[in-house]
């Protein structure tokens, strides 16, 4: 009987994170969205039904996310997923709430909340979470594991978990998950030409985030790096105070650049990485079948998002090309002169990997686990 309720308890949250799903959710958002696809009874009844979850929960675990709930069907970045997944797999032992769309901040800001304590988990891009947990910044390091399959390969392996992880929870994080969203890309603004060779990036003005190693990797490949805030880029793109930024082709789409580009080029450089981390002192308050329950969530919802990447990037890429964008794929000779341009196995790099691992044979042992397939796949750009 008990197994029984618990079956009917995890339907009824399917069923309702289902119809959440379709218009964006959180406990406090459901009378917001009311007016659009339900009655008020409806939408009464649900937030109701999630009180009553909130309430008959031993833990409450606010995640936090830059994104709004509708921006996985171009990129993935899993929160409704997260959140069911928790919920089921703790028997309702822990709340989620959710906090999207930038509610709580973002980026950098998301981070420190998370290391503070002030909430228990966020989700954002390994280029925020670097200056807080630098080990973590070594994804970053061009051609490493820019395509997804070796991003993969890294965050499976044993070399990640046993030599980076330990350096991420000195700094008071738990990494629930990483998530897959596709390699950074080459695009540029409208009026601009298609670049294809690193010579086509010849004083072109390359937004670029605060992290020193994309700056050292486009100055490398022959741009001029312009760092600009992640806000301020759409009218920088507009107005010509940068030609070319490098997001994947999902953020393009979800942030609104389709109708301000020309061209787009696959270089797989840097994964578009980004990673749900945890309060480490509140994980390790929990109990110990908690614990477990969001351990075994978490590792579900890192292989539904694998599973979701290709087709959210098909959506992008056909939303872009109906605003008149053109996309590139590079040939393997193509590829392989990026990488010797500016790839990781040049020596420039090798400070970067001392500083990051710790020491080269560190750095080596995780070279070798991204250059092995791990036990999951996924679909490359």
């Amino acid at each position: 009987m008990v197994e029984e309720n618990n079956e009917l308890t995890s339907a009824g949250r399917r069923n309702f994170l289902k119809l959440a799903g379709t218009g964006g959710f959180t406990a406090a958002m459901v009378a917001g969205a009311a007016g659009v696809l339900w009655s008020s009874e409806a939408v009464a009844q649900m937030a109701s039904e999630e009180r009553e979850r909130e309430k008959a929960a031993d833990h409450i675990m606010t995640i936090a996310t830059a994104y709004v709930l509708g921006a996985s069907r171009s990129y993935p970045i899993m929160q409704l997923d997260l959140k069911e997944n928790i919920q089921n797999a703790t028997n309702g032992k822990v709340y989620v709430k959710l906090a999207p769309g930038g509610q709580l901040g973002a980026g950098g800001d998301l981070v420190q909340k998370v290391q503070s304590g002030t909430i228990q988990a966020a989700q954002h891009s390994i280029s925020n979470f670097a200056p807080f947990a630098p080990a973590a910044d070594l994804i970053n390091l061009p051609y490493f594991c820019g395509s997804n399959q070796r991003f993969t390969n890294l965050v499976n392996s044993s070399a990640w978990k046993d030599e980076v992880h330990p350096k991420v929870a000195e700094k008071g994080f738990k990494p629930l998950f990483y998530v897959v969203i596709d390699p950074r890309v080459v695009a540029v603004r409208k009026g601009g030409n298609a670049v294809i060779l690193p010579q086509d990036l010849a004083g072109v003005k390359f937004r670029v985030p605060g992290s020193k190693m994309l700056q050292q990797y486009y100055r490398m490949v022959g741009a001029n790096p312009t760092p600009v805030a992640w806000g301020e880029t759409p009218s920088a793109i507009k107005q010509g105070v940068a030609d070319a930024l490098d997001p994947s082709v999902g953020a393009l789409y979800v942030f609104g650049f389709k109708d301000i580009l020309s061209h787009v080029t696959f270089t797989q450089a840097v994964p578009d990485s980004q990673v749900y981390s945890c309060n480490l002192e509140w994980f390790n308050g929990l109990p110990a079948d908690v614990q477990q329950g969001i351990e075994f969530a978490s590792e579900v919802t890192s292989q539904q998002n694998l599973a979701k990447v290709p087709a959210a990037r098909s959506y992008a890429m056909a939303e872009l090309v109906k605003a008149g964008v053109e996309f590139h794929a590079l040939s393997a000779d193509q590829l392989s002169v990026w990488k010797e341009t500016g790839g990781y196995q040049r020596s420039e790099w090798d400070p970067f990997k001392v500083e990051l691992a710790g020491s080269m044979d560190v750095f080596n042992r995780l070279e070798e686990g991204a250059n092995t397939q791990s036990r999951y796949y996924v679909h490359d750009a």
